[in-house]
């Protein structure tokens, strides 16, 4: 039906006006419907809580920094009170901080019998840092000789032969009393390979000695430290530095980089910043290091 009003829309012209509207709403709107389904869900983070994050990755990294391999530097404890070191059950000296194997060579020592903090102090297994701890709370019996035990003893003494463990051939080792060939060169070998003793209880570690054969021969040895062969840790390649009883591969191979990064050492404890290395195996084997 046709009009004069200038307004006026046909009912078709209405639908087709719907449906571009429709059309345009619908390009419009949609993908940002569908953005939103799809975006992640976002956190809020407080001033309070990246405080805490970055606490945590500083404590991480400091934790990276100071990791130690099997050689972790070990916290010792002080004696709750004067003790003999005599009577010190296994227990008693785990609780102190040592491990099974290093008790059980110390409980060797003290079953034999020790009388003073000077001799306390050369248990080679026993760490400067725990005897710095223990020293002031020991007690010690005196040891008592009979009259003719001590003259015995005196009257041995004069007559004992003594051999530098570090310079002596097989025939000087052999006369040592309980010293056989067979003990003498594996004393050699060690020795060649550690390049010299520089305590008496390094002779544990000569392959086939325990502590019955080490306290019947111990007594007829002194030590010359002057004849220990050291090594020249600003040249000595991985290789080398591993030849040494007390270095393997990763320590060797550790120390050898860390020369490189810091262009040479200048001074010997700088070895000590390798994560490998803690106090313990730098004072065993300082002696035989040297720049």
């Amino acid at each position: 039906m046709k009009t004069d009003n200038p307004l006026y829309i046909s009912k078709r012209s209405k639908n087709g006006v719907l449906i571009v509207i429709s059309i345009a709403l619908f390009i419009v709107f949609v993908p940002r419907i569908l953005q939103a389904l799809s975006q992640k869900e976002v956190y809020e983070i407080s001033s309070e809580e990246i405080k805490v994050l970055k606490e945590e990755q500083f404590h991480k990294k400091n934790r990276q920094n100071h990791y130690k391999s099997r050689y972790n530097l070990k916290k010792y404890s002080r004696p709750p009170h004067k003790f003999d070191p005599n009577t010190y059950s296994e227990r008693d000296w785990l609780n102190l901080g040592l491990s099974q194997k290093q008790v059980a060579i110390v409980l060797k020592f003290t079953k034999r019998g020790i009388y003073s903090n000077d001799q306390l102090q050369k248990i080679f297994v026993i760490p400067p840092q725990l005897f710095e701890l223990i020293k002031d709370s020991t007690i010690y019996t005196k040891k008592v000789f009979e009259k003719n035990q001590s003259q015995t003893f005196q009257t041995e003494k004069k007559a004992k032969i003594i051999v530098n463990v570090n310079t002596a051939d097989q025939e000087e080792l052999e006369s040592i009393p309980g010293v056989g060939s067979f003990y003498a060169k594996n004393i050699i070998k060690y020795r060649d390979r550690i390049g010299g003793f520089v305590k008496k209880e390094q002779l544990l570690e000569v392959w086939k000695m325990d502590l019955e054969k080490y306290n019947a021969i111990e007594e007829f040895m002194v030590l010359d430290v002057n004849e220990i062969r050291k090594i020249h840790i600003n040249t000595a390649t991985a290789e080398e530095l591993k030849q040494h009883p007390y270095f393997n591969w990763n320590i060797a191979n550790s120390v050898v980089k860390m020369r490189i990064q810091k262009t040479g050492f200048k001074r010997i404890e700088e070895i000590k910043e390798s994560v490998l290395i803690d106090e313990e195996f730098f004072e065993k084997i300082k002696p035989y290091l040297s720049l």
